[in-house]
């Protein structure tokens, strides 16, 4: 852990146990990536970036209190429930939002997405 990410989550350390746990499962399941921690959010790139966390800024009802915001893009919009929000910005290319409030909620689905948004990273 740098101590960039510690300061990222300097204003909601609660969320830092489920960034650790979330990191630590990227590292395992994707090779050679790099991590950077910026302003707002800390990306994940492998020759792109492939997936974010955020904090949430702007907190819409029904939101939980400590969470982190998981994005990632994939070429094609996925229809879950856990989807809080998907957008097309260009063509072919969907961005995804997810809310996670709890270790137990990166799972085999949510890290499958993550395996696959950077597997289509890779094809950029």
């Amino acid at each position: 852990m740098t101590a960039d990410t510690l300061l990222f989550f300097d204003k909601m350390p609660q969320a830092l146990p489920i960034y650790q746990a979330f990191e630590e499962r990227i590292l395992k399941e994707c090779a050679y990536i790099e991590i950077q921690v910026k302003k707002t959010q800390i990306s994940f790139k492998n020759k792109y970036n492939f997936a974010f966390v955020s904090l949430p800024v702007r907190r819409r009802k029904g939101w939980p209190e400590i969470c982190i915001i998981v994005t990632f893009g994939l070429s094609h919009r996925l229809e879950s429930p856990r989807i809080m929000q998907a957008v097309e910005p260009y063509p072919n290319r969907w961005t995804h939002h997810v809310i996670v409030e709890d270790v137990d909620e990166i799972d085999q689905e949510l890290m499958g997405w993550i395996r696959e948004a950077y597997e289509f990273a890779l094809l950029k």
